[in-house]
């Protein structure tokens, strides 16, 4: 997946990322500006574009804060600051402050950088980042966003695009498997977004598709809706499966649990018993200060669970 912020210097200041379900919820606008200037420590100037969805903001808009930031640890003055060098457009998801001006989520969330028609885009994590068409991020997380502040949208577009996307063989990290790889990523990704229903049989080819754990972890999100006692025993055969990515076993408990699968729980309580305890999460630099994200082990996510049946 894409990585936006490779540019960070080491930092003594770290938080826990959020993730972009979480942003978006919270989020008053979403919407398309330029990056007018910036300071590290005060802010950002901005000229809006395009107010995509929920509150219109002004012309001049100014953004001074955060508004998911907890942080983990801080060194004397160091604090948060703004990533903005070099950027000259970028989409925000935006919420007003106790100042009146608007917040990002966090200095590495909540917004997506602009260039030559592409964006560098977040449907998951910042940490798990896709180069998406702006035509489809516009569309698609304007669906995304009025689907949680309880709007309509688009469904036809989004139809159209799922089966499109997910009709075609799973695709890889090669160069010219990117750009297919990449709108799959954003047609499983919205399936979770906006909780549709109807895609089974289209998601589980990339359920199964060993060769991408990036694919197998938006799949799974994907089936988080799916409560059938079918969708359950494909998710458990990922959870059991040893060779399993780690990080992708987490996101199918995550995605079993919301079905509540109690008939399960004698099986789970044996997975759980020789499940991974290995130390599990995005990877990435130490010196990121996003690092202190939090994710568990594969174990802390079954007992977790078990403990809700």
């Amino acid at each position: 997946m894409g990585f936006l912020f490779t540019g960070l210097s080491a930092m003594a200041t770290t938080w826990d990322e959020p993730w972009q379900d979480k942003i978006i919820r919270e989020a008053d606008s979403f919407v398309l500006a330029k990056v007018l200037s910036f300071d590290a420590e005060k802010g950002v100037e901005i000229k809006i574009l395009k107010n995509l969805a929920g509150k219109e903001l002004p012309v001049q808009t100014k953004i001074t804060g955060f508004y998911l930031l907890h942080l983990c640890s801080r060194s004397g003055n160091e604090g948060p600051e703004f990533y903005f060098k070099g950027v000259d457009s970028c989409y925000f998801f935006l919420k007003k402050n106790d100042k009146g001006n608007q917040a990002i989520a966090t200095p590495t969330s909540g917004y997506a950088a602009l260039k030559d028609g592409n964006v560098y885009a977040t449907y998951r994590h910042s940490y798990h980042q896709a180069i998406v068409l702006s035509d489809t991020y516009e569309q698609t997380m304007t669906a995304i966003f009025n689907n949680y502040h309880g709007l309509t949208y688009d469904k036809n577009f989004i139809k159209s695009y799922v089966e499109k996307y997910l009709s075609l063989k799973p695709a890889g990290f090669s160069k010219d498997e990117i750009p297919t790889f990449c709108a799959q990523h954003v047609a499983l990704e919205s399936i979770y977004h906006l909780q549709l229903t109807e895609y089974y049989t289209l998601i589980l080819p990339f359920l199964y598709h060993t060769e991408n754990m990036h694919n197998q972890i938006s799949a799974a999100r994907a089936l988080t809706w799916y409560h059938s006692k079918e969708a359950q025993e494909a998710l458990l055969k990922m959870i059991e499966d040893k060779k399993t990515n780690i990080f992708a076993q987490v996101i199918c408990i995550w995605a079993l649990e919301d079905s509540k699968p109690v008939a399960q729980k004698e099986k789970l309580t044996k997975i759980a018993k020789d499940a991974s305890t290995e130390e599990n999460g995005f990877g990435g630099n130490i010196m990121d200060p996003r690092v202190c994200t939090s994710f568990p082990t594969v174990k802390g996510a079954i007992d977790a669970m078990i403990q809700k049946l």
